[in-house]
């Protein structure tokens, strides 16, 4: 698998959000001032930026519910509802509510994907461990043995109780989880008259309203492996989500073959499909969550013929040859700039 940018730190991406946006800064001229903050949850940057506000208190309690649902939906913070959930397999785990929800949309897109996108993948991706891994390949039988639990039908939810029914199971969240938490996000400050804004959560950005001037907001699409986070394409939304999943995020070389950390369900590996990434453009981010993924996971054909069959949704595909691909309301619905 061979690409024309070969990524020195395939986290240039979270890195540069980190040394950019950090502290709470104040800009702005003769009008209400822009206010903008970041934390760390869920090993990724998150940045809130109010343009209509400068009640920082909102900011905090953003931060709040990171918090808040790093404890509920983490498969590492001990005491969290997955990680009792994994930890007491075939066993009831009486769990939060919108656990119960985050859980049910995850199987969502297990079935749309039949079972591509699974949330039960994470024995398999605590193998692979790409947050830490620096490039270590899994021994082959591991993999099989990890692959082996990888099935969301074990996963059996009756009112608010969740039960693994295998006990080699392991649910992980973390393909689905920030567009959660970022909706969540933006309805407490809807609900807090904040009108104007952005959060972005990794990557995940999620728009409030539209500018204080009325104008759309530009998103950049980054182009695969450009260190300098230069944009393959821009999209202009307003009170919309962006989301992308590609294989630069997280990811290491061995003998110049990438190793990504989007794992094919029936093999165990990385994707090998000819896709550098998939970005979604729709209304809320836990769809461009879950959609993200499960397109990628389906390959350019059957994930762009997904999105055309559901309403007020709209895709970008990057293919190896670095061609974009769009779906058909792209420039009439959304419009968009491609970059050279």
């Amino acid at each position: 698998m061979n690409y024309k940018y070969r990524a020195k730190k395939c986290t240039a991406l979270v890195l540069s959000l980190i040394l950019l946006c950090t502290g709470l800064t104040l800009t702005g001229c003769g009008r209400k001032q822009e206010l903008t903050k970041s934390g760390f949850y869920f090993n990724t940057v998150i940045t809130i930026t109010f343009y209509d506000s400068e009640d920082s208190s909102l900011m905090d309690g953003c931060f709040a519910l990171a918090d808040h649902y790093e404890k509920l939906f983490s498969n590492t913070v001990k005491g969290s509802d997955i990680y009792n959930i994994n930890t007491h397999a075939t066993e009831p785990v009486t769990v939060d509510p919108e656990t119960i929800t985050l859980l049910q949309k995850g199987l969502e897109y297990a079935k749309v994907s039949d079972g591509k996108f699974d949330i039960t993948i994470g024995k398999l991706s605590s193998l692979w461990d790409f947050g830490n891994n620096e490039g270590t390949i899994p021994d082959d039988a591991d993999i099989k043995s990890a692959l082996a639990t990888v099935d969301y039908h074990a996963i059996s939810i009756d009112g608010d109780t969740v039960t693994l029914t295998n006990p080699d199971a392991m649910i992980d969240l973390g393909g689905i989880a920030k567009g959660y938490i970022a909706d969540q996000m933006k309805a407490y400050l809807n609900e807090n008259g904040v009108t104007s804004g952005m959060i972005n959560l990794g990557g995940n950005v999620l728009t409030i309203g539209s500018k204080s001037s009325g104008d759309a907001y530009t998103i950049g699409i980054q182009k695969p492996f450009a260190e300098d986070g230069t944009a393959i394409a821009a999209v202009k939304i307003s009170d919309a989500s962006v989301v992308s999943s590609g294989v630069y995020e997280r990811c290491f070389y061995v003998d110049d073959t990438l190793y990504h950390h989007i794992l094919d369900t029936d093999t165990g590996y990385p994707y090998d499909n000819g896709l550098l990434g998939v970005t979604i453009i729709c209304k809320n981010s836990v769809d461009g969550d879950g959609l993200s993924t499960t397109c990628f996971s389906l390959g350019l054909t059957d994930g762009m013929k997904l999105i055309e069959s559901l309403d007020d949704t709209e895709a970008i595909f990057i293919t190896d040859d670095y061609k974009l691909h769009f779906s058909s309301g792209m420039g009439d619905t959304i419009p968009y700039t491609q970059m050279d």
